[in-house]
């Protein structure tokens, strides 16, 4: 695994971000953005996929991390029920909803995939390198 230096060097960050772009994109659409309740809620559990990822990196601590891409991946799936309201209502097109719901699963992934390395090294009693 490559050396992390910072939050922004971590995939699934990388990958909150591509959502959250991708959420505040769809939320400019004409029907989307009249609906202020969902509009403003789908954007701040995308915004907090990405945000809990930083806060969770900072702590420098395996444990807590893992606490806060819990958080990420629970954000994740918040953003897929908002994403099937906003489909139920005709506010996205199929296709949309689609490409939309697999980056969060791509999310969901690589937090995963990210406590499962924590794990092993903190059963190593190891934290985190961070330089």
């Amino acid at each position: 695994m490559a050396r992390i230096e910072k939050f922004e060097d971590l995939e699934c960050w990388k990958k909150g971000r591509d959502l959250t772009k991708l959420v505040y994109n769809l939320t400019k659409q004409n029907k989307f953005v009249s609906d202020f309740g969902l509009r403003d809620q789908i954007r701040r559990a995308s915004v907090s996929v990405m945000s809990n990822i930083a806060e969770g990196f900072s702590s420098y601590s395996s444990k807590e991390f893992i606490r806060f891409l819990r958080y990420s991946i629970r954000s994740s799936s918040e953003v897929q029920t908002h994403l099937h309201i906003a489909l139920d209502q005709e506010y996205i097109l199929k296709i949309d909803f689609q490409n939309a719901y697999k980056v969060t699963e791509e999310c969901k992934m690589l937090c995963k995939g990210f406590i499962r390395y924590l794990n092993n090294k903190s059963n190593k009693s190891e934290n985190f390198e961070v330089l």
